[in-house]
Order: C-alpha cells, then structure tokens, then sequence
C-alpha cells in the first residue's frame, strides 16, 4: 500500500512525530588504497569517542573527494575490479564504493565478505495491508486484513523464512471495490480467515519458535512509519488489545535509505528505491507479502554497501517518536501476546 499509505499520513489517530533529530551520523568513508598499500589501524575507541585526528581520516577525506569526482563509468569500472554490483544510480554507486573502503580501512575484521551489521540477528519486515476506500474518509478506520512478515539474516545476508495470513476485519467487513482491486485481497480470503487477535496469537508463535528475542537479537523494519505507528495502533484499538511490544520500536527503512545514500524523501518510496539500486520489483505490487519481500531486498542491499541499519523509530503513550542515532542500540524484546484493553 506504498503510495496510499502516503495519502492517509498524518490524519488517522492521535500519532505526532516528536521534534527529536532523524538524520543519522555517519564516520569519514574509507580510501581508495593502491595495491600492497597498509593503513595505519585505529581503534574503535577514538572513533567512538569522535576523535578523527588520526591520521587515516586525512586520507579517507582524500578518497571520498577523489571518489566524488569519478564519473560513472570510473565508478562502474572500480566496482567491478572489487567485484561489487554495477547496478544503481551514481549517487548510490559512490556511496557503495566508500563504504567498500571504510570497511576496509576501519572495519577490517568484517571486510573479508562477513556480515555487515554485527548487532541484529534477524530483521523482520513487515507490510501490512488494510481495508481502504479509494478517498479515505476523515473517520474511516482501516483494519488490517493480510500480516505478512519476511525474516532476514544479517550474518548470511539472505531472506531465510515468511509468514503469512489474511485477516477478518470487524468494523467493515465487506471490502471495497477499489481494496479488493488495489490489494488482490478478495472478499472470500477475509471471510475464511480469522480476526486480528487469532493471528496476532500465530504470529506471535511463529517468532517465539524462532527464538527471537531470546537466543537471537531481531528488530521490526518497515517501509514508513504508518505500519506500525497507524495500521498496527488502530487495529489493537479496534480488537480490544494492547499493542504488542515487540512492536514499539523498528526501522524505518525510508529514513535509513534516505540518510544513508544522502536523498531526498520524494526518493524512498519503494519503487524509487529499488529503481535507484539498480533492482527490480517481483511480484504484485500491494501485495502485503510481496511488498515485504521487495522491501527486504532493498535492506539486504543497504547491508552489502555497508549500511548499519538500526532502529530509528518507536512508540510511546500513542504516539510517534524518532529514535536518535545516539541513542543505545537495542534489539527487541522476546515476542509475548498482548493483554485486553480495558
């Protein structure tokens, strides 16, 4: 629901975004080493203490400007000879390039092709698809009618499981025309499927069985904030239930992708992402399944050019916060089903 979930931001429930800071920080990106050539080691500490008088970093802000004044087919050309993807834009190209090299200057013990983000186990995704009319009412409550997920490991880099269902709603039943012809949901799927606390109780199982949050360190991603934030706060209002926790924090991999490749918001939407990474969308857009498979692709992505992707989003009291990138680094707790609303 990419584009219509854009066209109910900002009008459903009492969610605010807080005026906490969304850009992230980034370290200095590595050089572009001749063959044979050593860089002096550094470690972490200065640079998590903020401290770039070393002097590697005087010749990582020579290779970023050296970098940045490659064309595209220098770019290419480079990334092929370090056997990286070709593909994307040169905007996407470069940044793949220097965080090749600050993987390798800074970070050598995860630059022999080891996994790129050492804190999160598991990334779940997660796209939900809802009830909708094709001009949103101001009252219309949307109810969550297909909850799928798409688990990624970060040590393997690869899409390793799913879980999908449809869902009943309660409030509207009967779908719309333009719902059933913009998800592919019809009305005989929800009819046969179970109300939102069934297969919340399903999902909630199905991580258990995982042991996320227990053996393994997992957070939720997704694409925008109106998932979690809107889809998921509405229907726990609307079942009688409290929201989930493991649900309160999670990234949203607009903001990452836009802080992390430097664009602009009109440029991570979904199908602008994959495009600008040289990928292509596969399966039936608004498809909840399907979309959470092609968001997954896009943070794979982001990992292999050198993305930490982290939490950058939460919940609190109903409403909508930014999570700062100086913020502690914290996994999401063991999956347990939520208590009634009284």
């Amino acid at each position: 629901m990419d584009e219509h979930k854009e066209n109910i931001h900002g009008k459903d429930v009492n969610v605010k975004m807080s005026n906490a800071r969304e850009d992230e920080k980034e370290t200095p990106c590595g050089r572009i080493c001749p063959a044979g050539e050593s860089a002096p080691q550094v470690s972490s500490s200065n640079e998590s203490n903020g401290d770039f008088s070393h002097p590697v970093y005087k010749e990582i802000a020579l290779a970023n400007g050296h970098i940045n004044r490659m064309s595209k087919e220098e770019l290419r050309i480079k990334l092929s000879e370090l056997k990286l993807d070709t593909r994307g834009v040169k905007d996407v190209m470069k940044k793949r390039l220097k965080s090749h090299y600050k993987k390798h200057k800074l970070m050598q013990t995860a630059a022999e092709g080891g996994p790129t983000d050492t804190y999160y186990d598991y990334i779940c995704v997660v796209d939900f698809e809802a009830t909708c009319e094709e001009d949103n009412p101001p009252d219309f409550h949307h109810e969550i009618i297909e909850f799928p997920m798409v688990l990624i490991n970060t040590h393997t880099l690869e899409i390793v499981d799913s879980f999908q269902e449809y869902v009943k709603p309660e409030l509207n039943p009967q779908l719309s025309d333009f719902c059933v012809k913009l998800t592919g949901i019809t009305q005989k799927m929800v009819d046969e499927a179970d109300p939102f606390p069934d297969v919340l109780r399903r999902v909630v199982a199905w991580l258990q069985e995982r042991e996320l949050g227990t053996k393994y360190k997992y957070t939720i991603l997704t694409d925008g904030a109106w998932d979690m934030s809107k889809f998921l706060n509405i229907q726990c209002r609307i079942s009688r239930i409290r929201y989930p926790q493991f649900a309160k924090k999670w990234i949203n991999i607009r903001k990452s992708y836009g802080n992390f490749y430097k664009v602009p918001r009109n440029q991570t939407k979904l199908s602008t992402m994959l495009e600008n990474l040289g990928l292509k969308y596969e399966g039936r857009p608004h498809s909840g399944l399907d979309d959470s498979r092609n968001i997954a692709k896009i943070a794979l992505r982001m990992l292999q050019d050198g993305c930490q992707l982290r939490v950058n989003e939460r919940m609190h009291a109903g409403q909508l916060l930014s999570v700062p990138s100086s913020g502690p680094v914290e996994g999401a707790p063991p999956p347990f089903n939520p208590g009634t609303r009284h």
